[in-house]
């Protein structure tokens, strides 16, 4: 497997010194990365599979959605507002995917299992 690895890199190599990448798009710009941190590793290519050809599915959209709030969260240390509002609007996230998931008959999460009562008390509360 070594060889082929060389092999791919004297070929890289030998194109760049030609300059075959000079012209492709996006080049000399900052690649743009996204944060997949949300999404389970057994679903990683079949998300990123479904996401580049336009077809996600909603549960995995919410589990970005998610996983994009919790760390706006995390982040958010000023704004006492500003923090509820994000809470609020994770709370609704994960309750749509808690029902979407029990909808599927997916719904063997623990997380969510461990954490729903508590959101829906919440979200009862005000």
């Amino acid at each position: 497997m070594a060889i082929m690895s060389w092999l791919a890199e004297q070929r890289i190599e030998e194109a760049m010194r030609k300059g075959e990448f000079r012209n492709l798009p996006g080049h000399g710009k900052p690649l743009e990365l996204e944060d997949l941190s949300g999404v389970p590793d057994d679903l990683l290519i079949s998300f990123k599979i479904m996401k580049n050809a336009g077809l996600l599915p909603e549960e995995l959209q919410l589990r970005a959605e998610c996983a994009t709030l919790e760390n706006l969260l995390a982040a958010c240390h000023s704004c006492a507002g500003e923090k509820r509002e994000l809470g609020r609007r994770l709370t609704e996230k994960k309750l749509r995917l808690e029902e979407l998931l029990r909808q599927r008959g997916l719904d063997g999460s623990a997380a969510f299992a461990q954490y729903g009562e508590q959101i829906r008390i919440r979200l009862d509360q005000g």
